[in-house]
């Protein structure tokens, strides 16, 4: 039988005065009852009806697949309503589950089920399922770039259902449709990674909510081992992978390697004098047998001494003196591996760290969730692409722009939008300081706060393109009195906050925005829409604004340095309104 609204709402009216909970919790029930032939009353004792779950829902045992199944459920088609769901499966419920190191006594009978049925089958669980099931498309969540950030986090729990069960367990994460019966490509994990290194001269340091970090010097060859195998996962926290092995950092470690290696005219010693060191962070460290064994290992900064001394060891392969050197292994850099901390204060440690780096202070914030939630609101309400990382968008072929739903050929910058969001806000004066934007937290969480995240996409594609008619619709001023408005060539953004408030003002807006908004295209009619905006709508309140009274002065001096600050745009923006009843707006 489908499960369907009118199921889900039979299910619950029968059961809700006997189990409680929500409406949801009754699909989970159906689901359960659907997809293992199982009946009503064991069904009942599998689900988590109510709350403080864990993020799980329900769970089950298939004792013939020796398979463990951890659940779950949304009754929607948007995969974004798992988010939430993720981060309290990462945060608490992975370690409630297979690894509690503390009770708590408020846990819900499923947790106490499922870690009963497990005690009972612990020595034929082979794999662990985790599903993620709702009414949309899998294929719609595996593209998320939010859902991909968190089930990496996820996954790097692997080793907590190891250390459970005392072996290797495959871990396997899927998404599945309940309507269609669609599953999203499973991400298997058959081993955790976990690696012996050798870390001389340790000390640690506890954090402010528990973090511990330990510091001590790591072989170069040991980190090498780790990305060796792992690859590009190894720099999945980083901000930026690899330089090319041509800019000037890269040479010098390389060189320096040589030096050491091959010339034998350094001590392996002076190596770690020589350099910044490297940082992890580690699910895991633990000591034993007089060294430390690290536990999926991530880097934040470093990449381009790892990568560089795997270009080195390639580029030298079959060179006798390397083959001879023992001093290949005796090359060490200072090493922070930071454990017991969660992922928003791991993004701020990979951004302080890289601070020291010649790295612009925006490319810190490309893996921010915020980041990630706009690269997904984007990429699905209008098929274009986000660029939060610096030349990401360049390097992608039409076959991989399609496979994200991608269908737009060019791509909306993180630092473009950013100046669009200071604009839309009349906050014109932020634009002649816009490092200090990506530099100052306080300002930063106000340009991309949440409240981005509920905006019309298509009025905010609008703005954004207005800057790349800029110089057009400035000329198009002048061209109406070239000596009455030549102030205008040098007030630009003042010109481009207004024009955002004209269009924003516009009665038609919700027909322009479809037209236009959709994409990033320069159409000719935009562009016509806007020159008459700017024409017979901006022209005369920038007219209005250089002979008020508060900047007449300044403007028969030529000093037309007041157009840039964000008293002068609410001063335009009150002439505004009493010329055409303009209001501020946002893009909702």
């Amino acid at each position: 039988m489908a499960i369907t609204e009118q199921t889900i709402d039979q299910a619950y009216s029968d059961l809700r005065r006997i189990c409680g909970g929500h409406r949801n919790d009754y699909f989970a029930l159906l689901y359960l009852m659907q997809e293992f032939g199982i009946d009503r009353d064991i069904a009942i004792e599998q689900i988590a009806f109510g709350g403080n779950d864990y993020g799980v829902d329900g769970f089950h045992f298939d004792a013939t697949k020796r398979n463990f199944y951890l659940f779950q459920f949304k009754w929607s088609p948007s995969y974004e309503q798992f988010k939430p769901s993720f981060k309290r499966l990462t945060d608490f419920g992975m370690e409630r589950i297979f690894g509690a190191q503390r009770q708590d006594q408020h846990q819900n009978q499923l947790l106490l089920q499922i870690k009963s049925c497990m005690l009972e089958n612990e020595a034929v669980i082979d794999r662990v399922y985790i599903h993620f099931v709702f009414t949309g498309d899998p294929a719609d969540a595996e593209r998320s770039q939010v859902l991909d950030k968190l089930r990496e986090d996820l996954e790097n729990k692997k080793y907590l259902i190891d250390q459970r069960f005392g072996r290797a367990v495959t871990l396997v994460i899927e998404f599945r449709s309940a309507r269609t019966r669609k599953v999203g490509s499973a991400a298997h994990l058959r081993k955790t990674h976990s690696y012996p290194i050798e870390l001389e001269e340790t000390i640690s340091r506890k954090g402010p909510a528990g973090e511990t970090m330990t510091v001590g010097f790591i072989r170069l060859a040991d980190l090498h081992a780790m990305y060796r195998e792992m690859g590009e996962r190894f720099f999945e926290r980083n901000i930026r992978a690899a330089l090319p092995e041509d800019e000037a950092v890269n040479r010098s470690i390389q060189q320096s390697i040589k030096r050491v290696v091959v010339d034998g005219k350094e001590s392996a010693h002076a190596f770690a004098f020589n350099h910044n060191g490297v940082t992890l962070f580690a699910e895991n460290l633990d000591q034993q047998n007089g060294g430390f064994k690290v536990t999926e290992p991530r880097l934040l900064n470093g990449a381009q001494t790892v990568t560089t001394f795997g270009r080195f060891l390639k580029a030298n392969e079959g060179n006798k003196k390397l083959a001879e050197s023992t001093a290949i292994n005796e090359l060490r850099v200072m090493c922070r591996i930071i454990t017991d901390a969660t992922p928003d204060f791991i993004t701020k440690v990979t951004i302080n760290n890289n601070r020291q780096n010649p790295v612009d202070p925006w490319n810190l914030h490309a893996n921010d969730f915020i980041q990630l939630e706009l690269q997904d609101r984007f990429r699905d309400e209008l098929g274009i692409y986000y660029e939060r990382q610096e030349k990401a968008f360049t390097n992608l072929s039409d076959e991989e722009l399609e496979g994200q739903g991608i269908t737009e050929h060019r791509a909306i910058e993180l630092t473009k939008l950013a100046r669009t969001f200071f604009i839309i806000d009349g906050d014109v004066d932020k634009l002649t300081r816009f490092r200090e934007a990506f530099e100052d937290e306080r300002i930063y969480n106000q340009v991309f706060s949440e409240s981005r995240l509920k905006a019309d996409l298509r009025k905010v594609v609008l703005c954004y393109k207005v800057q790349f008619r800029l110089g057009r619709l400035s000329d198009a001023i002048v061209d109406k009195g070239a000596n009455k408005y030549a102030y205008v060539l040098r007030s630009r953004n003042l010109l481009w906050a207004l024009l955002c408030q004209a269009i924003l003002n516009d009665p038609k807006l919700e027909e322009r925005a479809e037209k236009y908004g959709k994409g990033l295209s320069l159409e000719a009619q935009y562009t016509d829409w806007l020159s008459t905006l700017a024409t017979t709508r901006c022209r005369f309140i920038l007219a209005d604004l250089v002979t008020d009274k508060a900047y007449a002065g300044k403007a028969a001096e030529g000093n037309y340095g007041f157009m840039r600050s964000n008293a002068a745009y609410g001063r335009a923006m009150e002439i505004a309104y009493k010329r055409w009843k303009w209001v501020e707006k946002q893009p909702r």
